[in-house]
This record gives C-alpha cells, structure tokens and sequence, in this order.
C-alpha cells in the first residue's frame, strides 16, 4: 500500500492535484500529470521530495492492510453521546445525579422442620427521579424455582428448578393511602410483580409504603445461590432472595426488569434494612449488618468471647465443638428466639441459621480506623488446620487489603459461612462452600467477599452487565492473592485454556478464536454457560490488566480506577460511565481498547514483516516493518537483538496504528541484527505467536 500527498500544479489560472507515493519498498516514485513548466517545478520540488523521503524513513510509514480498518478501532463516534446532568462527560455522576431509596423492615420465621419461611415486610419506597411514577416493579426471585418459570424453560444453561418446586406465594399485598394500608392492585408475571397505583407517586422526594406479606419453601443444596444441606449435628441454612424486593428504576432505562432467569445476579437500590428473624432456641443466625440484641440470644461467655474478637488480631473461637450439643451454650433451652439485626446504606441483606455452626472471629483493621468484625461460621465436618479453621484469617486479610488498594470495607461485620452454596456473595456476608480447603478456601473466601466492592459498594447491574460485576473483583483478586501471607497462595490462576501456568495473555487465545464467541458486553443471561467464567471473569480482569501493567503503568492506572469507585460508591454506574471516569482520571482516550476488548470480540495479530538496513548497510540503521494483521490493536514493544551482543527494547505507541496496518520505524543499530522479537513478556493476547519473531538468515 502507499501513502501519498497531494500536491498542486497551477496551469492557466487552475489547480490540478498531483500525487506523489512513497511505496512500501522505499523508492521514492513521482506520478505527475504533465505540465508546462514541470521540469522546473520538479526541480524546485526536488529538494521538499528528498526531505520528506528521509523523514518517513525515520519516523515510520503506516499503511493500510487488506484485513484492519483503523477507522474502526479509533472509532471517532464511539463516545459521541452528549453528557447530562445525571452523568458527566468525564464519567462521573453529575450535578442531578439521582437514585431512588429502598428501605425495608422485616419480620421473618424460619421453620427448621418444613424447610420454609414466612415473612411479613414493609417497604418505604423514596421516589427521587425526576418523573412521577404510577407503577412500581418487584422482584421475586424465589419464583424462579416455579416450574413453570422461564428459568426452567432455560435451566440446561445453569441451574436446574425442575428438581425443586418452590417460589413465592404471595398472601397479600398493600399500600398506603391516606394513612391507611389498602389492598394493591397487583399481577405477578414469571420474577416480577407490578403494583398499579391509584395515584401516582409524586416525583423528587415522593414516598409510598408497601407490605407484602409471603411465604416460601428454601430449596435444597444444589439449586443456586441459597438453599440448605445436612449435617451431623442438623441442617445449615444459607437464605438469600429470601423477600420481594424493589427493582431499580434509574435514568438510563426506567424501570430494570429483566427477569431472574439464574445467570445474570442482582441490581438493586440502597437504603437501610431492619430485620428480626425468628428461629428455634439452638439456632445461631448471622446475617449482614449488626447484632442488636446480644443480650437476648447469646450467653455471656459468647458475648465476652466476641469482645475480646473484636480486639484480636488472632482468630478467637467464639462457639466451639464443645458447645455445639451443650444446651448451657445457649441463653434457652427450648421455645424461639428473636434475632435483631441493622444494616445501614446496603443494597440487600442476608442470613444463615443453623445449630451446627462453629463460629470465629478476629478484628479487621481498617485505613479509617473504624470498628469492624470478621467472623466464619460452619459445621464440624468443615473444621481442620487447612481447611475452615483459616476462613476468618482469610476474610481477615482479603478485607484488610482490599480496603488499603481501593476503598475502605463501611460495615461493622463480614461473614463467611461454609454451608451448601459454592461461592455467592452479600452485603457483608458471603457463602461459600464448606468442602474447600486450602487455596481453593483462600479464592472464594476472597472472590467472594471482593464483591462488596463490586457491586455491593459500586451498584452495577449485574443482569445486564455482569462483567463489571465479576471481572473487576476478579481483577482484584489477583492483587490481593499477590499480596496475602507474602503470595502463599499467588499466583491467581483463572483461566480454564491453560490453568496452569504459562502466559495469562497467551492463554487465553483459545477463547479469541473459537467461532461464536460473544463479547464481553453481552446480557448476563445471553452468554452461553460454557463462556461466562472465561469472559466475565478472566477476560475482563485480564483486559484491566494489562491496561494496569502495560498501557497505563499503575500510577495512573490506580489513581483512575479509586476515582472510579469512590465516584460511584453507592451510585449506579454504567459500562460507558465507567469507559469515560478511566479515560478523563487517567489522560488517556482508551476507546480503542474499550471497542476492541470489551464491545467487540475483535483478535489481535501483530508481526514483524520486514527488517532491512539502510543502504544495505547496519550501521546506518536497520528499517523494521511492523504489521497489524487484525482488528485489534495494541501497543508495540519489541526486543531487539545485535550480532555484538547489544540488546534493546523499544516501545511504540498504540498510536501507530490510527493510520493504517502497516508501520516502519528506523531503529539505530550498529552491527547487524541477529533477533528481533515482539512482544518479548508475553503480555498481549496475539493470536499467531509464529510472525512475532525475525531472526537473520545469515548464521
């Protein structure tokens, strides 16, 4: 291909336009229309020719390949969407930025016997979105486990409800007016429940209460992210999804109601939760938020045993095998106790019960110096050196570090419990499985309580787009498993193409070129089962990062991803607040990289092309060819190599390609070069590693 300028010739008062190319072989060629006075011109000319020749030569020639549009990858109309007073151009919530407030008061009892629970709750809904709403929408997603849910019309794709008959059964549903609770004009379809209102709620500060009263059966191990499971000493119960709750109604969409089908997790608003569980006397429950009546379900020992938690940098046994069937372990001994707990400023709340539970604890210590309790809770059969008798130094240490790197833990508690769920995460709490040990304990304890910063504290919406959800917090992950006990358990290991060991980049090229791959940004529910660990995890915190430790470098990479989550900290951002808050925090417009990596499932392929010297001879300077062969671009370095031993890296721009696929840089060499490699560390995903590497022929 050719690069060429475009030059004027002025015959009879009219300008004609000339070409003049400069090949890809570097003979200069001039293709000018005759003209009168042309051998002057072209000697006049000459001179200009000459320079910009010499020019190209050193600072490279781009042209354009028959596979890579530039255009495409620097996409100028990528972010053309005009800001608004909801959301900034630079990515961060704007002066009107607006969400509606959720808070919940609930009074919920758990039948250890028929596996159930009931419950009686009262929303107060603060409308302050600019529109007045006549409707509002509910989740339910216990209906999920209906048989005739959507979700088992899918469930090959993940969970499967056709093992277990359950859902919500609404009893009755009211609303305020006029002071009084009224019966709501209500239909339940699939997930979701609307209420039709006789007047609509008024806008900027408007409020309604909702009470719902309801029941459902707990489904058991193995259908999802709640359930419950046997022990020897009785049953655990991890209880999530566990009320209606309010969908999100912001002003990207309106109302958020795509349905629970299983894949795609949760969005929700903030607000303050009051919660009382009703349990038989030998439960011990932990949830999100605070106890706030130890005097009334824990003996004395307990509480002082969790006094002294509080102050230890040591793992405190709180409840031990001794008193798991020791009945004096207990304040009663039969009849029901009434858990009270507080969660303030979250965007949901979670339990577990069971008589079963051995519980620890230790102090977090925090860059703000707040108070703050990390407990693990499990069954005897889960106990052991390597196995549960670490979760609390592991939640511990995750917690700690998460909140130096990024953003400091805001609740008083976190909770790990081993019980029937593999890995699923809470406001505070979070389940794992109670079979892990080891390192595989250390990654979902610390996955898992990495989502209290995505999406508990920034409110992404998980259904719609998971990856912002599962990819940062894996991205995170990876840092804090550097760090815990010196890299005891480092280095993360996420990729099931090559699991273990070998370039994280290089890895993952199995996936970028398998056929009918999905990008990144697809519905949660739209990713086919089989890709959702590889591209919502492990593609995505891969993409963040080499954008951390090859494009950005981690000053400027860190100080845009905090201003990030400190902008969005209990807000609700969207892919491209996020795309803009990175390029404006950081002074870098990244849109290629967020098109090609996140938008698109384009693939990289650079190659060394070319190596010649100038004149034919290396002292001059060796001539480098580099290619872009597809869609993707990325940054160029390149390790070169000389017959007198030198050796040199050079860096190039992502810049290079914003004109075409082809580009030719001198490089100063003094002897011939005898190597040259691209991408020396590995670091890119490059899709053909065979073009990455000239070596000379002659030996």
């Amino acid at each position: 291909m050719t690069l060429s300028f475009l030059y004027f010739l002025r015959e009879n008062n009219s300008i004609k336009f000339t070409p003049v190319c400069f090949c890809h072989n570097w003979h200069l060629k001039i293709c000018l229309t005759s003209a009168p006075n042309f051998k002057n011109m072209r000697n006049r000319f000459l001179p200009l020719f000459s320079f910009l020749f010499l020019f190209f030569q050193i600072t490279g020639i781009n042209a354009q390949t028959s596979s890579y549009d530039p255009h495409k990858a620097f996409d100028p109309l990528f972010d053309s969407q005009s800001a608004t007073i909801y959301r900034s151009s630079d990515g961060e919530p704007g002066p009107g930025y607006w969400s509606n407030r959720t808070d919940y008061k609930i009074y919920a009892t758990l039948d250890t016997v028929q596996k159930s629970i009931s419950g009686n709750e009262t929303i107060t809904y603060t409308n302050n979105s600019p529109d007045k709403l006549s409707y509002l929408w509910i989740q339910l997603d216990q209906n999920r486990f209906a048989k005739d849910s959507k979700s088992a019309a899918i469930s090959k794709q993940l969970f499967n409800p056709k093992k277990f008959d359950g859902g919500f059964n609404i009893e009755s549903v009211e609303v305020e007016s006029n002071g009084k609770f009224i019966p709501a004009d209500y239909i339940i379809n699939d997930t979701r429940m609307q209420i039709r209102l006789a007047k609509p709620i008024a806008s900027r500060g408007g409020i309604i209460k909702i009470r719902i009263k309801y029941n459902f059966v707990i489904a058991p191990q193995g259908n999802g992210r709640s359930g419950w499971m046997p022990t020897k000493n009785g049953p655990i119960f991890d209880v999530a999804q566990w009320f209606p709750r309010m969908a999100v109604y912001d002003d990207l969409v309106g109302w958020n109601v795509l349905p629970f089908l299983g894949a795609g997790e949760f969005y929700l608003d903030y607000g303050d939760y009051d919660v009382s569980i009703n349990v038989p006397w030998d439960q011990i429950v932990v949830s999100s938020g605070s106890l706030e009546n130890p005097q009334d379900v824990l003996t004395k020992k307990t509480i002082e045993r969790l006094q002294k938690a509080e102050n230890s940098d040591k793992t405190v046994a709180i409840r031990t095998e001794k008193d798991i069937n020791n009945p004096n372990s207990r304040p009663v001994q039969k009849g029901r106790l009434v858990w009270h707990f507080k969660m303030n400023n979250s965007r949901d709340f979670t339990w577990a019960s069971s008589k079963a539970f051995l519980w620890d604890a230790a102090k977090v210590n925090l860059p703000t110096h707040k108070k703050c309790l990390a407990m693990a809770v499990y069954p005897e059969e889960s106990a052991g050196k390597d196995a549960w008798d670490r979760a609390t130094e592991f939640l511990k240490g995750s917690i700690e570090i998460f909140s130096k790197n990024w953003y400091p833990y805001p609740y008083p508690t976190a909770t790990t419990v081993g019980g029937p769920v593999g890995g699923m995460e809470y406001p505070g709490i979070v389940f794992c499985y109670w079979k892990a040990t080891g390192n595989s304990l250390w990654m979902v304890t610390n996955h898992e309580i990495g989502h209290n910063w995505f999406p508990m504290i920034v409110g992404s919406n998980e259904r719609k787009d998971a990856w912002m959800d599962e990819g940062f917090n894996t991205f995170i992950d990876i840092y804090a498993t550097d760090d815990f006990n010196h890299g005891e358990f480092a280095p993360k290991r996420d990729n099931e193409y090559d699991p273990d060991g070998g370039s994280p980049a290089r890895g993952i090229v199995p996936l970028m070129t398998t056929p009918g791959v999905p990008p990144i940004i697809s519905y949660a529910d739209g990713i086919p089962y089989k890709y959702v660990h590889p591209l919502e995890y492990y593609k995505t915190a891969l993409g963040l990062v080499m954008l951390r430790e090859d494009i950005l470098g981690h000053k400027r990479f860190d100080y845009a991803f905090r201003t990030y989550i400190r902008s969005w900290a209990y807000k609700h951002p969207s892919p491209m607040d996020f795309f803009r808050c990175m390029n404006n925090a950081s002074g870098e417009n990244l849109n290629w990289f967020w098109k090609g990596w996140f938008i698109k499932n384009w693939k990289l392929d650079q190659a060394i092309t070319d190596v010649r010297y100038v004149n034919n001879d290396p002292k001059q300077g060796a001539m480098i060819t580099l290619e872009n062969k597809d869609q993707l671009v990325m940054p160029v370095t390149l390790e070169i190599t000389e017959a007198n031993g030198h050796s040199a890296r050079v860096n190039l721009p992502v810049e290079i390609w914003e004109t075409g696929g082809t580009y030719t840089f001198l490089y100063n060499s003094t002897s011939p070069l005898t190597k040259v490699v691209l991408d020396p560390d590995e670091v890119l995903p490059d899709v053909n590693a065979s073009n990455n590497v000239w070596t000379s022929a002659t030996k």
